[in-house]
């Protein structure tokens, strides 16, 4: 029977298969105290450290909710990952600063990160690549909440 394939499990089935990469990763020890969420903000918080973000920036590049995002942020507060502080523009605004303690475990995980892309991609050419990421940019667009 030629049964049709689901898009949804299939990227389901690959993220499944990436997480399980980093579990087994040979830092997961040290990595343990951070959650996948935590990981996938300390590293945007990484990569825009030139700029101020706020809890609404986290809202909007990870597709989650106001309440998921301040209970996510409020729990990496206690764990030590980051701190909120004030901005001199606006006395309500509070951006969210990673600490020593996030640093060192960005340094980690994006070692690891590298190596389960470079896996993920092998045998895969750049003109494949932009495809793939032309498709998933399609597919998120296509589900996008307007």
């Amino acid at each position: 029977m030629n049964r049709k394939r689901s898009i949804n499990l299939e990227i389901r089935r690959l993220a499944a298969k990436i997480r399980r990469e980093f579990e087994h990763g040979p830092n997961r020890e040290y990595l343990e105290s951070v959650t996948g969420a935590n990981g996938w903000i300390i590293g945007y918080l990484a990569e825009n450290r030139h700029k101020d973000i706020f809890q609404k920036d986290i809202e909007k590049e990870f597709s989650v909710r106001r309440s998921t995002v301040s209970k996510v942020v409020g729990l990496m507060e206690q764990k030590g990952f980051i701190e909120r502080e004030p901005v001199t523009y606006d006395a309500r605004l509070k951006k969210l600063v990673l600490t020593e303690k996030a640093w060192e475990l960005h340094e980690i995980a994006s070692g690891d990160a590298k190596y389960v892309e470079e896996r993920l991609l092998q045998g895969i050419s750049k003109e494949e690549i932009e495809t793939l990421h032309k498709l998933l940019k399609k597919l998120y667009n296509n589900l996008k909440v307007e």
